[in-house]
């Protein structure tokens, strides 16, 4: 739900697809974006709202668990890698437009890539600031807006425990304090009729030597 709402609310985000708990292989939940047209590069607003997009995860458990969980620990690798090529790569920090650690592929030894530092240990303390500070920044906007919008968020998260799915359109409508239409209940199974007739039973299916009663064979 926090990754929703930072997403559905930052200006430079990509537009708020779909949302959804199901456990996805290793993710416990996943949260999509499409953007409106194919990107080749992006600009730094947009690598920022990603960094907060990423926060949003983390936030959401301290304030409302007042724990922090694993469930996050993806999140923040992939925020920290981002910021460090912001910082390393493509020159958008305060060290200015500078490339910082040298790429040497090796054709041997399964295609090894190793970095070497082509740097002082005090440019190193640099770096190292500018990308806390990157990441920082972008936790203490998401977390500014978590808070602030802290209801529309607990909506977000009592709907998805509710449908498990959301659309980026029901996210809107929640953050903006609309009451989603009730989910279609399923119809009861019919109760067969006695009255004037015979209830026939179905004929049970035939056993196969080592499957288990009520097994059905699987398909190869």
């Amino acid at each position: 739900a926090g990754h929703a709402l930072v997403a559905a609310l930052l200006e430079h985000a990509d537009p708020l697809h779909k949302v959804t708990i199901i456990p996805r292989g290793m993710a416990l939940g996943l949260t999509m974006q499409l953007p409106i047209d194919d990107k080749l590069s992006h600009d730094k607003n947009y690598l920022e709202t990603r960094l907060s997009i990423l926060m949003a995860g983390r936030i959401a458990e301290e304030i409302f668990l007042h724990q922090m969980t694993t469930g996050a620990g993806n999140d923040i690798e992939r925020a920290t890698e981002m910021a460090h090529k912001m910082v390393c790569e493509w020159g958008m920090s305060e060290l200015g437009p500078l490339s910082f650690g040298k790429k040497d592929e090796q054709i041997f030894l399964g295609r090894e890539i190793a970095q070497h530092r082509d740097y002082s240990e005090a440019t190193a303390i640099r770096i190292d600031e500018q990308v806390r500070k990157l990441v920082e920044d972008a936790y203490n906007k998401a977390k500014q807006i978590i808070e602030q919008r802290s209801e529309a968020l607990v909506r977000i998260a009592e709907a998805l425990l509710e449908r498990e799915v959301l659309d980026g359109a029901e996210v809107l409508d929640l953050i903006n304090g609309k009451t989603l239409p009730k989910l279609a209940s399923a119809p009861k199974p019919s109760t067969p009729s006695t009255d004037g007739g015979t209830v026939i039973a179905p004929h049970p299916s035939p056993t196969i030597p080592g499957m288990i009663g009520g097994e059905s064979p699987q398909p190869a």
